[in-house]
C-alpha cells in the first residue's frame, strides 16, 4: 500500500458511494486551483471536505449542535453533507469566500482506502464532471474524460456509485436547513 497516494499539486479522481469525485489535499492551493480549472467551476462555489472518519473532519468546523451530532451518528458514513461554520484550520482557498464548509464521510471502501493513505486523512472534494454536466458514472468514463487532467484511482473493491448526489444540510447553531435533497431523506 502506498504511504501517500497523492503528491503535492496533484488532483485525484475516485469512486465514492454517491458519484465519482475529484479531490486534493485541502491546503494545496495549486491543486485546489487545478480542480476549479478542470471542472470549469465557478469560483463562488466552495469545495467540501471528506474523510473516512468524521473525527478527522471535526477540527475543520465549529458549532456542532446536539442535533447535528445525531445526524452524523445516524448517517455517517453515508450520502449526507453537513455544512457548518468553518474553523480557523479550514483553508480559505476551498471556501469561496464563505465562512462555512461542508463535511462528508462516504460509505465507500474504495474511498476509505484512499484517505487512509492521505496525510491528514482528509480531501477537499467535488464531483468529477465539468460544471453543469452529469458526473462520471464509472472508471472507464473517468479515464476517458479526465485521465489527462487527474490521477484516476481504480476502484479496488466491487461497488457501484448510486449516481445520486448527497443530501446537503446547513447546520448553523441550532438551525437545520436542507439545501439539496439527495439520497438521504430527512
Amino acid at each position: 500500500m502506498e504511504k501517500n497516494i497523492i503528491k503535492k499539486s496533484e488532483v485525484i479522481a475516485f469512486e465514492t458511494d454517491t458519484v465519482w469525485g475529484l479531490g486534493c489535499i485541502p491546503d494545496d492551493i495549486e491543486a485546489v486551483n487545478k480542480i476549479y480549472e478542470i471542472k470549469n467551476r465557478d469560483r463562488s462555489k466552495p469545495l467540501i471536505l471528506m474523510s473516512h472518519d468524521v473525527n478527522y473532519l471535526k477540527k475543520y468546523v465549529t458549532g456542532i449542535s446536539d442535533y447535528s451530532e445525531l445526524l452524523m451518528q445516524k448517517f455517517f458514513p453515508g450520502a449526507l453533507t453537513l455544512i457548518f461554520k468553518r474553523s480557523s484550520l479550514t483553508p480559505s482557498c476551498i471556501c469561496a469566500g464563505l465562512d462555512t464548509v461542508g463535511i462528508r464521510v462516504p460509505d465507500s471502501e474504495n474511498f476509505k482506502e484512499i484517505t487512509t493513505q492521505v496525510e491528514g486523512h482528509v480531501l477537499a472534494t467535488t464531483s468529477l464532471n465539468i460544471s453543469n454536466e452529469p458526473p462520471c458514472k464509472d472508471f472507464e468514463e473517468a479515464c476517458e474524460k479526465f485521465g489527462s487532467k487527474a490521477k484516476i484511482i481504480k476502484p479496488k473493491y466491487k461497488s457501484k456509485p448510486q449516481n445520486l448526489a448527497s443530501t446537503v444540510v446547513l447546520c448553523l447553531n441550532d438551525e437545520i436547513k436542507i439545501l439539496r435533497q439527495g439520497s438521504v431523506k430527512l
